[in-house]
């Protein structure tokens, strides 16, 4: 399952006074699971976006903090600015990144707003995704009027907002609280300083496409007198034509408003074709600020297959795909581990990142963690990474064009299966350290002992269920290892029998884990015993359907 990461983007009227944009970022970044990742102010506008990322829950109490700390120190009776804004916290939206639904951001930016109108009495308007009337969907008509013309609006009926007070806060204004889709802003250079080609392009592009023209070169208009657009290529894609003195080239400079319905690929490709169309040339391309992974991985898949490459390749190298084919260190270097949000959060446990000698060092010492739990899942990683590597050498191959898609399929699916048993290595030894902490907990009064008792309970539970996740994990392992070793490369049909029998070990020794730290649970006994009857079985089947794939082997041998 992947981790739960939500965006959310709040903008603070308060651009200038580096002091006080300190203490509200400070106030956000304090909160646990909550990072701060980026803080863009501007002098002009008078206003500072901060982008804080992880947690749904944490970055839901960040953004509830850096509100409060706006309205306790900006004034927006003194406020002035060439942004249109109605609060000292003027919008405030959430975005899915990954393993979040819309609809939890629309529950997020409802508990937020109910939040900070009873308790900081600071009127919130829901908006986009999360707007409570279909007029509100449209942020410049929930700020109409700006904050000057707030309290007249809260006056009226339909001025009414969805949480907070409707007498007029003179000192916060009021907030736009919302949950929309995460916004890509994509620059795709072109080789010309020419600002028109650049426009062209933009034209042919953008979802607004440019005003039609009749035989005699005019606009064609409608009945009230306004010029008729043809739409463009691509739907959800805002983009200009510009030049950038920096870089000494033309840019069409695009927004991406939903990359499900138009990806960055699709951009790329869509703004070669018309550029090749007029003469002109696409070079490369830029990212500004941080972009998802997926967008990333869906890129770099999309070329390897136009390039008939298998995308069930490791991540690092599908991200290579990405970069490289849509030139995005063309201007300066694109550092992945600096510019996608998950990798940005994602930090790397200790063990993981360890060669094979300083991991296998660090088991054989006298120190408990990593020990078993963590070995059955490196096992585990193997075995997947192996049913990967046999498909990879299937897919390409001549003579094999049968059982390239298949493969392909297999290798993406064991890509995604190590990479889940590599974050469980470390995840087993936390577990254990969690366990062992728990027991050091004092136990001098009641009230502490039973704190201690449900801290331990808690934490073993926790010990049993990370190694029954891999456990869990290994059927899979070996139902398309033995799929891979029919159909695959024949020539690495030991490696297809290789990755079931790591998973036998990665089983078994997750077995081991999970009846060890069942031992003693002193929980919930009905529930302990429905693990424990599963974790059997699972090993039962895995051990099964692993000695198939090894006698299959065998009578090929």
């Amino acid at each position: 399952m992947a981790k739960k990461i939500v965006e959310c983007v709040p903008n603070f009227s308060e651009g200038q006074d580096q002091a006080v944009i300190d203490q509200i970022v400070a106030a956000m970044d304090a909160v646990d699971g909550a990072a701060v990742l980026d803080v863009d102010p501007g002098a002009a506008t008078n206003r500072t976006v901060v982008t804080v990322v992880g947690d749904p829950d944490a970055v839901c109490s960040a953004a509830f903090e850096g509100i409060r700390v706006a309205s306790e120190l900006i004034d927006m009776s003194r406020h002035s600015g060439e942004h249109a804004r109605q609060g000292a916290t003027d919008v405030c939206p959430f975005v899915p990144v990954s393993g979040v639904t819309m609809d939890e951001c629309v529950t997020l930016a409802q508990r937020l707003g109910g939040r900070v109108g009873d308790e900081l009495g600071i009127p919130v308007y829901l908006y986009e995704e999360a707007a409570s009337k279909p007029e509100r969907r449209n942020l410049a008509k929930v700020r109409a009027g700006e904050y000057e013309g707030l309290e007249a609006k809260l006056a009226s009926p339909e001025g009414a907002p969805d949480f907070g007070p409707t007498s007029f806060n003179a000192r916060s204004g009021a907030t736009a609280v919302g949950a929309r889709k995460f916004l890509i802003a994509y620059n795709v250079n072109l080789n010309t300083r020419d600002k028109r080609v650049a426009t062209e392009v933009a034209l042919e592009v953008r979802e607004q496409g440019r005003n039609m023209r009749g035989p005699d070169g005019k606009f064609v208009r409608d009945e009230s007198g306004e010029p008729i657009k043809r739409p463009g290529r691509l739907q959800t894609v805002k983009a200009v034509g510009w030049v950038i003195e920096e870089y000494n080239r033309a840019q069409i400079s695009c927004n991406l408003t939903d990359c499900e319905v138009a990806s960055l690929h699709d951009v790329f490709d869509a703004c070669e074709e018309e550029a090749r169309k007029i003469g002109a040339r696409v070079t490369g391309s830029e990212l500004v600020g941080l972009v998802p992974l997926d967008a990333m991985l869906a890129a770099g898949r999309h070329y390897l297959e136009r390039m008939g490459r298998s995308t069930g390749l490791p991540e690092a190298r599908v991200i290579e795909a990405a970069v490289q084919s849509l030139g995005l260190s063309e201007i300066s270097p694109f550092d992945a581990a600096d510019r996608i949000i998950e990798y940005r959060l994602r930090g790397g446990g200790d063990l993981v990142t360890r060669t094979v000698k300083d991991f296998i060092d660090e088991t054989s010492s006298e120190s408990p963690a990593p020990g078993g739990g963590s070995v059955a899942a490196v096992c585990g990683s193997l075995g997947a990474a192996l049913v990967a590597m046999v498909g990879n050498l299937t897919v390409g191959k001549r003579k094999m064009e049968g059982a390239w898609a298949a493969c392909e399929r297999i290798s993406v699916r064991a890509q995604e299966l190590k990479d889940a048993f590599l974050d469980d290595i470390d995840r087993d030894t936390d577990a254990f350290n969690a366990f062992m902490a728990a027991m050091r907990l004092k136990a001098s009064t009641p009230e502490e002992e039973a704190g201690k008792k449900q801290a331990m309970i808690d934490a073993t539970k926790g010990a049993i269920m990370v190694p029954f996740g891999v456990l869990e994990r290994t059927p899979a392992v070996v139902e398309i290892a033995s799929e891979v070793l029919d159909i695959g490369n024949p020539n690495a049909a030991s490696d297809a029998a290789t990755a079931a029998a790591c998973a036998v070990a990665c089983a078994e020794g997750a077995l081991y884990n999970v009846l060890t730290n069942m031992k003693d649970f002193e929980g919930d006994a009905e529930w302990a015993a429905d693990f424990r009857a599963r974790a059997l079985k699972l090993v039962d089947d895995v051990r099964s359907s692993a000695r198939q794939v090894s006698e299959s082997f065998v009578d090929r041998m």
